[in-house]
């Protein structure tokens, strides 16, 4: 039949093998870099200084241009908190508890890609960086069991000497930044914002300046979670830059840093000016977030509030 090429000879004029024998020629493909982006309000954008510091891999080869966020960017990310933290506060504490429960199947079934983004940068080996993953996933999963439980461990019913019932309820403190650890910067920002969240709360983060690249990772894992878009905001960039504004902004109502002496001063002044509660851990000393001491339903009381109610026996 004229024009049929698979008669036409041996076949290898047909186009698959026109463009396969093209792409043999071409010689090896060139690897398509990634660019990342910040997580804010949901969707991926760039800093609007438009400015990036290279990360460079174990071997000191260039690995990423992370973004350098701004003070506007950390405002931004507030803004998108404000909006995101009333809806997120009114759902069902059992709500909350399924959607951090399925971000941590979410790490678990996509494990071998974050432990590549731990360790391709930071240099530690494939085996440790699993098992940062491993504990980052089973802390999801403690802080999901606990999300419909704490409020009857930390709330109570009160005795009064009345006829009346008094009840002590909590109640989410509102936006809450975090500062991340630059050891087991997953596991340190995954124990550092899952408490946070669970009782109700909405949380902008900076990632860990010397290995961000897997907060990046975790970004775009959550934009395809269940989590609405702006519960967890992801910044990179420069904390010099980014801590006073963490300090004073008036809308932030906790922090929950990791931070050398000079910064931890700086964010407690700011705290008090902007009354703010602050919990600061010193970054001078090395943190196991391994351990059993680093996950406790006293990390959701940090950044809760407590309402006391009068009720009439009877009414």
């Amino acid at each position: 039949m004229p024009g049929d090429n698979r008669k036409s000879g041996n076949g290898s004029s047909s186009p698959g093998r026109r463009l396969q024998h093209a792409a043999r020629s071409a010689g090896p493909r060139v690897p398509v870099a990634k660019t990342p982006k910040v997580y804010v309000g949901g969707e991926f954008i760039r800093s609007e200084s438009g400015r990036t510091y290279p990360l460079k891999g174990a071997d000191d080869s260039f690995f990423a241009n992370i973004p350098l966020c701004t003070r506007k960017d950390l405002r931004n990310a507030v803004e998108a908190a404000a909006k995101a933290g009333a809806s997120w506060a009114k759902r069902t504490p059992y709500n909350r508890a399924q959607i951090v429960y399925r971000l941590a199947e979410m790490l678990e079934s996509r494990s071998d890609e974050m432990a590549a983004a731990i360790s391709g940068p930071s240099g530690v080996s494939p085996a440790v960086a699993r098992r940062e993953v491993a504990a980052a996933v089973d802390r999801l999963i403690y802080y999901a069991g606990w999300a419909d439980k704490f409020e009857q461990v930390l709330g109570n019913t009160n005795p009064v000497s009345g006829p009346f019932f008094n009840f002590t309820v909590v109640e989410p403190v509102g936006i809450v930044g975090v500062i991340v650890d630059d050891g087991s910067p997953l596991l340190a920002l995954i124990s550092q914002v899952a408490p946070v969240i669970v009782s109700g709360n909405a949380v902008v983060v900076l990632a860990s300046e010397q290995h961000p690249y897997p907060a990046i990772v975790l970004g775009e894992m959550l934009a395809t979670s269940d989590l609405p878009g702006g519960v967890v905001n992801i910044l990179t960039g420069q904390r010099k830059e980014l801590v006073p504004t963490f300090a004073t902004h008036t809308h932030i109502r906790g922090l929950d840093a990791v931070v050398g002496a000079a910064e931890k001063k700086e964010l407690a002044l700011g705290a008090a000016d902007s009354v703010k509660r602050l919990r600061a851990r010193s970054a001078e000393q090395v943190i196991d977030w391994f351990s059993e001491s680093a996950q406790s339903v006293y990390e959701i009381r940090n950044f809760i509030e407590f309402k006391t109610t009068w009720h009439p026996i009877g009414a």
